[in-house]
């Protein structure tokens, strides 16, 4: 991201970044315009405004543009292909009729979201929402009603394992520049994270899917090249080709753990090649070619080859309006508004974990990335931290589960997560808002009440 000071105070940068999302808004909402046009219109008019150097414009833009699309095109593509090839050879359904024959049609969202939490907690959230799409589109078409709820309790599942769970970035840098126990953080945050789910992932989803009657995307209700007398792949396979992203991506999570406890070296050349294996896009990858290995046993190739095809056209929006979304995110940090915003909050008097969710949440709307966020206020909290006596290591595993709610809450328009998770379900702006925006900002002030009284009595 390119270095840039700003001329401006706290008060008018909040000013502007208030302003742009307006605009935004305004773009879409009022004047229908298409939402990566306005993402990068706004874009500059912000860069302009906040007096980001014209020679600089354009880099901050593809900076943040380049940067977003590096974490999730590879992930969305490869992701889409494993979808299609589940839902063309059936497997998809397979998967769907296992889940409701030992939960039952009533408690499918429940199904869904324990597995998305199960899966959540080595896979980042984009990678496992991907992969889990065409599950939860199975179900919703086998049941009917709003794919809301079906969708938000998986998607939320994601969200929770990847804010307050190592191995995700964000919780272990965090604990890392606070102090706190990896081991520890683990234990306090699945503690935190199950009742968080359930009241403000899977109840909230259930409530939302009564009140908003979303269809199946057409992603998934176009027509593909079904073969109805096929046989569908055994509940084994298809859980084999679920399940071997999650190893790979596990075994290199293993592997950093042993590293980081100095049992191997992490400079072998065995554990780095492992640990390559096990990097997401890598993973994602080998399980593309491990599905077409074991679906062209009933099929041909070159059937499946238009398979992998027809999965990539209807992301390609998808692709762009996120990494538009990631663009806006970028110019607004490097304009220096969510630094402004974090430095006015971060000496207020305040408890210090309320404080270190107050400047979370304020960097977490000015911005957009979770993850930045979560570290940057572990970084201007840790000399507070480390200056106030008496904070035991619970203590210091509260403060970066408030953190991450902070992080968490208010999903809007800059976050790039927002446009991935609207354009997948084909959510208009207004419903992403009333919904996805809503249940994130429930997850993470749930997360920090729980902290909250967690640092009470511990």
């Amino acid at each position: 991201m390119t270095d840039i000071t700003s001329t401006y105070s706290a008060g008018p940068l909040l000013l502007i970044a208030v302003g742009a999302v307006a605009l935004l808004l305004l773009l879409i909402m009022r004047f229908k315009v298409h939402a990566f046009l306005a993402l990068t219109l706004v874009s500059i008019i912000t860069a302009l405004v906040t007096k980001v150097p014209y020679d600089k414009i354009v880099s901050t833009m593809l900076s943040g543009f380049g940067s977003t699309l590096a974490s999730v095109a590879l992930l969305v593509g490869l992701g889409a292909m494993i979808g299609r090839l589940l839902e063309v050879t059936g497997g998809a359904n397979v998967l769907a009729d296992t889940l409701i024959s030992k939960f039952g049609e009533r408690r499918a969202p429940f199904a869904l979201g324990i597995a998305s939490l199960l899966f959540g907690f080595p896979i980042f959230f984009d990678a496992g929402l991907v992969v889990m799409l065409p599950i939860i589109f199975s179900v919703a078409k086998r049941f009917g009603g709003s794919t809301l709820k079906y969708a938000l309790p998986s998607a939320g599942a994601f969200a929770v394992m990847h804010a307050l769970l190592p191995p995700h970035p964000g919780p272990v840098a965090a604990s890392e520049l606070l102090g706190a126990n990896i081991g520890l953080m683990v234990l306090v945050g699945a503690v935190i994270a199950l009742p968080t789910w359930y009241f403000g992932s899977y109840l909230f989803g259930l409530v939302a899917g009564s009140k908003f009657v979303l269809p199946l995307p057409s992603l998934f209700t176009d027509d593909v090249d079904v073969d109805e007398t096929h046989t569908p792949p055994r509940f084994g396979i298809v859980l084999s080709v679920l399940l071997l992203p999650l190893l790979l991506i596990s075994l290199d999570t293993l592997l950093n753990t042993l590293t980081v406890a100095k049992v191997i070296n992490g400079g072998d050349v065995w554990v780095q090649s492992l640990r390559m294996l096990g990097k997401t896009p890598v993973a994602l990858l080998i399980t593309v070619f491990f599905a077409l290995w074991i679906f062209s046993r009933e099929r041909s190739m070159k059937h499946l080859q238009k398979v992998c095809d027809g999965a990539l056209g209807p992301v390609c929006s998808i692709i762009l309006v996120t990494g538009a979304g990631g663009m806006f995110g970028g110019v607004l940090r490097a304009s220096g508004i969510g630094n402004a915003l974090a430095e006015m909050l971060s000496d207020t008097g305040l408890p210090v974990i309320v404080a270190a969710f107050i400047v979370s949440a304020a960097l977490r709307v000015a911005q957009g990335s979770a993850t930045v966020a979560l570290t940057t206020t572990a970084a201007l909290m840790a000399p507070t931290v480390a200056a106030t006596a008496g904070l035991s290591q619970f203590d210091l595993c509260f403060i970066v589960v408030a953190i991450a709610g902070g992080a968490t809450v208010l999903s809007h328009v800059n976050d790039s997560g927002f446009w991935l998770v609207g354009r997948f379900l084909e959510m208009d702006e207004k419903t992403t808002l009333k919904t996805w925006t809503v249940m994130e900002t429930l997850l993470g002030t749930i997360a920090f009440l729980l902290a909250g009284l967690g640092s009470l009595f511990l």
